[in-house]
């Protein structure tokens, strides 16, 4: 199978920082930030990340699967998280250090804990309002209290980040080329 190439499409409201390490076929959504350090592979299929998403430094985001791994709007992958979920919905917090197998897929509203680790022997998908904590990384429903809250918490962090890092990194343009 030849490798995929390169083609990175960002949104011309991205703030992508130049020292982002990005290889395949990736398309970044309207208002999403991607931190420096961070890393985002389309291996096997490409990679579509929706508007309003926040990836912070080394986080790593990789699709080993053939379909196309969708990431919807409003998620925040924390540093040092890595993620190969075929599927992130909406509103989703991947926490500092946790880890996502590509046998899980995520719904919407879900929270996987700091170091979490979430590795099914078989494909899952975790139900909406999935919290994953703890050293065994133990399941429960959230209610969805506060998720407006949250929502507008999320938004002021990333107009936040979209005036600062600018000012303190390179940013890729939104072009359509890498």
């Amino acid at each position: 199978m030849p490798p995929i190439r390169d083609k990175f499409t960002i949104h011309s409201k991205a703030v992508v920082c130049q020292d982002v390490e990005l290889k395949g076929d990736i398309t970044i959504g309207s208002g999403t930030i991607v931190h420096p350090k961070a890393t985002i592979f389309a291996i096997a299929g490409p990679i579509v990340i929706g508007a309003g998403c926040i990836i912070e430094e080394s986080a790593i985001i990789v699709n080993r699967r053939k379909e196309v791994m969708r990431i919807g709007d409003d998620n925040l992958f924390e540093i040092q998280c890595r993620v190969e979920s075929p599927s992130v919905g909406n509103c989703n917090t991947v926490s500092t250090r946790a880890r996502v197998h590509h046998t899980v897929r995520i719904s919407s509203y879900c929270v996987i804990g700091a170091g979490c680790l979430v590795v099914p022997a078989e494909d899952e998908v975790l139900d909406e309002f999935t919290v994953v904590y703890g050293p065994e990384a133990a399941r429960r429903a959230w209610s969805g209290r506060g998720k407006v809250q949250e929502a507008d918490l999320r938004r002021k962090h990333a107009e936040y980040l979209r005036e600062t890092l600018p000012k303190f990194n390179r940013v890729r343009r939104g072009d359509g080329h890498g």
